[in-house]
């Protein structure tokens, strides 16, 4: 248990916290505003223990994924810090809780872009009746999609509901009482997924390596 915050970081904490914040940015094609702290004694970390760590960053595309936010946080961090050459890593895949915040852009942003035409096609198949997925909003607590048909100019509307059961996230219509899993790695847990304020939060842990 954390007594208190540790207020003035020696050497060897700055040290750890620019290897995290490396590994970090290098894990990302982009991020914004990246807050890090790390609790831990000068002692402990020569021992290769960490209390516990904290990361909050902004504006993130990680592997053409946007989140507007994510929060993380992890304790009892085994790690492995090379002094020479500053390089770090952990020893104990180390469980991770985070919350994720998606906007209505970034979610618009992923599903039409090319990277991941393949998921849009996947849902236009599996919960949209074939029909073609032109545009998604965030509106009244579901996802508004509007769906075009083959040679037809007409477009509706389409209201799914994102849910999650056994760690896995779903998209449901009832219209056509079809329900697809979203893919994400077996690792991931989510515990729950909801939309507030016009923005998808979801809360998760997931173990996590370099």
């Amino acid at each position: 248990m954390i007594s208190k915050r540790i207020q003035s970081k020696g050497i060897l904490t700055k040290l750890i916290e620019n290897g995290i914040r490396i590994l970090i940015i290098k894990e990302c094609k982009k991020i914004g505003n990246l807050q890090l702290d790390i609790f831990a004694s000068s002692i402990q970390i020569i021992k290769g223990e960490i209390q516990k760590i904290k990361i909050v960053a902004e504006d993130i595309n990680y592997k053409n994924l946007l989140f507007d936010k994510v929060e993380l946080e992890s304790n009892s961090i085994k790690i492995a810090f090379a002094l020479k050459n500053k390089k770090l890593s952990f020893k104990n895949n180390p469980i991770i809780k985070f919350r994720i915040l998606i906007s209505e852009k970034s979610l618009k942003n992923i599903l039409l872009s090319n990277n991941w035409n393949w998921i849009r096609n996947m849902i236009s198949k599996e919960i949209l009746n074939n029909k073609k997925l032109e545009d998604i909003k965030i509106k009244d607590g579901q996802l508004s999609i509007k769906v075009s048909e083959k040679n037809n100019v007409i477009h509706k509307i389409e209201l799914i509901n994102i849910k999650t059961e056994m760690g896995k996230v779903y998209l449901d219509n009832k219209k056509y009482n079809k329900t697809i899993q979203i893919p994400i790695e077996d690792k991931i847990h989510i515990k729950n997924i909801t939309i507030e304020n016009d923005l998808i939060n979801i809360v998760a842990n997931s173990s996590i390596s370099f």
